[in-house]
């Protein structure tokens, strides 16, 4: 009968449909989470592509800034040459046509210019913006350190006037020109601005041509450190290409991320995995805990009310026994009626054992060995064979509760010499090692598949037709959960036999 061959099969079909349950779950979960996170790539790729176009409007505008800046000075250029002419009115090349150098001056109405003596001071000026605090004309003193100002920059001329008489032709920017160009660092701010707030899209990183110095960046603080931000530039680089932005004054590279969300639902079907798994995993334990519970209750039960069903014929045949003994009935059959009572004594002695808990005594665990194997061997086969070897021959204090380890080697030997078919060899051998002592059972039976090392314990498990698997199953108990040892399979080969150790710790 093989009750624990059924249950391992309903063990295993659960777990395949848990599995199979888990498994689309993760499928399903994933395949979503794919979709959304590829949803969100292509939200990250359309910001970039806006991104581009906005750069380029940027680079355009910094072209057409330029070329108005060029504009105006072929303007002024002009205008100086007006300005020679009329300034020269003695060179009767420059004096053709005074007028219509005067209208080339007067045309120039937006171009702020100063003209400036050798000396430094203010001869002409035109187009000055009136200060914002009088709301009037500036000052000379205002109006040269404007000049300087422009001077500095580059926007001069020095024309020639009398001799060695020269004149300095300084001029600024239009004023519309000025509103374009503030425009301009506004769009670019807004730019730097925009990749800043960006907290809520993608993280994002820019970097000058070198990737040494930050332009902009919406990263906490510890990712741009010094220490830090050549791995989060590797790590940018790894899942996407950067972006080359010209902003007309030099490339710049900006590195861009997925998004927080996209690497929450990457890990979300691991979480729920590890969530789902955790669960099963208690349950598994909660309900190992329970059923272990209840199979001790049902083993203290069983054993209780086993000795206490032997109670009552065990007194009626003592006292048969004594009636025998009185009425001078052959002194064999008395002697024999009475090992078998102190026999099934024992074995009341044994389930009360199990019912109600054991005591362990440290007593010499080769003299209980020893004693039931002199009553096995009154008691099996002839043909069965038994050795009974203790390495070192000393004796070996162990705690330990006599009937009981009885039983267990009664059991083993029991099942050896059922395995071998009634005849062979049984070789019982102690030794004692560093914190434990083992007792290994050996037969020349026919032997054990490597899949029954473990089930050959369970309830329910036997390999006779009219067994009830039990008997290692109590042996593996006794051993376990009274002396804290360990029982198990050492080793094992078909038709030529096993060998079972236990092992009692010191």
């Amino acid at each position: 009968m093989d009750l624990y061959s059924s249950k391992q099969r309903w063990k295993i079909a659960l777990i395949l449909m848990s599995l199979l349950i888990i498994g689309t779950s993760l499928f399903v979960s994933n395949t979503m989470v794919s979709k959304i996170a590829e949803r969100e790539r292509d939200k990250a790729k359309q910001w970039a592509d806006a991104i581009k176009k906005k750069v380029e409007l940027v680079k355009l505008t910094t072209e057409v800034f330029s070329a108005l800046r060029e504009k105006e000075r072929e303007k002024i250029q002009l205008v100086v040459d007006a300005q020679l002419t009329i300034l020269n009115p003695s060179d009767l090349s420059l004096n053709q046509d005074i007028d219509f150098a005067l209208k080339i001056i007067q045309s120039n109405k937006d171009i702020p210019v100063v003209l400036l003596n050798d000396d430094g001071t203010v001869s002409q000026y035109r187009n000055l913006a009136k200060t914002t605090s009088t709301d009037s004309l500036p000052s000379d003193t205002e109006i040269i350190a404007l000049a300087n100002d422009w001077k500095k920059e580059g926007r001069f001329f020095t024309i020639s006037v009398f001799g060695d008489m020269k004149m300095d032709f300084i001029f600024g920017v239009s004023s519309e020109l000025l509103r374009l160009e503030h425009d301009s660092d506004s769009l670019i701010k807004s730019f730097n601005s925009e990749l800043i707030k960006n907290k809520t899209l993608i993280p994002v990183l820019l970097m000058d041509q070198n990737n040494e110095n930050v332009e902009a960046s919406n990263l906490p603080k510890n990712q741009l450190s010094k220490q830090n931000l050549a791995k989060t530039i590797a790590r940018f680089k790894e899942q996407n290409e950067p972006i080359r932005i010209n902003f007309g004054t030099g490339e710049k590279n900006l590195f861009f991320s997925d998004s927080p969300e996209i690497k929450q639902l990457i890990w979300y079907p691991y979480i729920q995995f590890g969530v789902m798994g955790l669960v099963v995993i208690v349950g598994y334990l909660m309900f190992s805990t329970f059923r272990k519970a209840e199979q001790n209750q049902v083993w203290a039960g069983m054993a209780k009310e086993t000795a206490h069903q032997l109670g009552t014929p065990l007194s009626s045949l003592m006292a048969w026994l004594s009636y025998l003994e009185a009425n001078n009935t052959d002194p064999m059959i008395v002697n024999e009626m009475q090992k078998d009572l102190d026999r099934l004594e024992k074995i009341t002695d044994r389930f009360s054992k199990i019912g109600s808990g054991s005591k362990l005594v440290a007593e010499d665990l080769v003299i209980t060995i020893g004693n039931n194997l002199e009553y096995l061997r009154a008691r099996l086969s002839d043909k069965v064979k038994i050795v009974f070897k203790v390495l070192d021959e000393e004796p070996i204090i162990v705690p330990h509760n006599p009937s009981l380890m009885e039983w267990v080697v009664e059991n083993i030997c029991k099942n050896a010499v059922d395995a071998m078919g009634g005849k062979g060899n049984l070789k019982i051998e102690m030794r004692k090692v560093p914190e434990w002592v083992h007792i290994d059972i050996s037969d020349n039976g026919k032997g054990l598949t490597l899949k029954q090392f473990k089930t050959i314990f369970q309830p329910g498990f036997s390999t006779k037709k009219r067994g009830w698997g039990l008997g290692l199953t109590l042996a593996k108990r006794i051993v376990e959960e009274y002396h804290k040892g360990k029982v198990f399979v050492l080793k094992s080969e078909i038709d030529k036999g096993t060998t079972f150790r236990i092992s009692i710790p010191l």
